[in-house]
């Protein structure tokens, strides 16, 4: 065994233990740490490769003068508002529904709201994109049972755009907060239940008094993951408008924004990493917010 001696006070510190975490250490700060910092460096420069030069805080000044961006920094802070609540409440619905251990079926319907999640993000926007066709299968269907008289533009007009992308999300995700609502539901205690039933306790307030509760810590991290993907949401939004983020830039978000200044458009590294931050800005903010409030109702 290695040790070193520090300041003769007998204390010794276990250098194996060091050289054995240095190769993680060293990837961390390759992959990580460098970049934060680089991309961090790029945010007051503007240019590109060769030509770029100090900016200051000019890439700043551009962002509130850009109605692109503004028009990115709302689209993903709508999917944000609406979204994530949505999918939170489904998840801990169908974990509920599944808890029941009288339900016929359970491991097919887990297994099929879950799927979608371990599912091929291209097949997934292909199936969307068939699905919701003007010819496509949900079209036909509430035409058929009466709801609407003519199909519905899912992928041209900009409204019903915007809540095709919600409905992928959904639909993609809500499945892997279920797990693990699910698996906290099934190590909550039975007697808790037992004894409130035996009091006369109705189900709802069963649900509500004793169910969420216990349920915060998950429910916590599921809204903060579910924040963070959110926020950074990229891949549904490419995958369905061929990554521009159309129609008419109504689903644009934030991640394929910076991927366009990079990529697509004349690249302008600099200025696609001070939109980058504004999103650590933006997860940082709001997961702290859920922070504070979680605590704040403990006590």
């Amino acid at each position: 065994m290695v040790h070193a001696r520090r300041g003769g006070i007998g204390r010794y510190y276990d250098v194996n233990g060091w050289l054995f975490v240095a190769p993680a250490l060293g990837l961390i700060a390759l992959f990580m740490i460098y970049p934060i910092v680089w991309s961090l460096w790029m945010s007051f420069q503007s240019g590109r490769g060769m030509m770029m030069k100090f900016a200051g805080f000019a890439n700043i000044v551009r962002l509130w003068n850009d109605p692109v961006f503004i028009k990115a920094l709302t689209n993903t802070m709508t999917y944000f508002v609406v979204q994530v609540p949505i999918m939170i409440l489904l998840a801990l619905v169908l974990a509920s529904l599944l808890n029941n251990p009288r339900l016929v079926g359970r491991g097919l319907i887990r297994t099929a709201i879950f799927l979608p999640c371990v599912t091929s993000l291209v097949a997934y926007s292909v199936l969307f994109k068939g699905m919701f066709a003007l010819d496509g299968i949900v079209n036909s269907t509430l035409e058929a049972i009466g709801i609407i008289s003519s199909p519905i533009p899912w992928l041209t007009h900009p409204f019903w755009a915007k809540v095709l992308v919600i409905i992928a999300i959904t639909w993609r995700w809500t499945g892997y907060n279920m797990i693990f609502y699910l698996a906290a539901l099934q190590n909550i205690d039975r007697s808790i239940y037992e004894v409130a039933r035996i009091d006369g306790v109705p189900a709802w307030a069963r649900f509500t008094h004793i169910t969420i509760p216990l349920l915060k810590p998950v429910i916590l991290f599921t809204t903060v993951i579910s924040t963070i993907g959110t926020l950074q949401l990229f891949d549904e939004v490419y995958n369905l408008t061929e990554g521009k983020g159309g129609p008419s830039n109504a689903t644009l978000t934030l991640s394929l924004y910076i991927y366009n200044l990079t990529f697509r458009y004349m690249p302008s590294f600099g200025y696609a990493a001070t939109v980058s931050y504004v999103i650590v800005i933006l997860v940082a903010m709001l997961a702290f917010l859920q922070f504070f409030l979680a605590r704040e109702r403990d006590r």
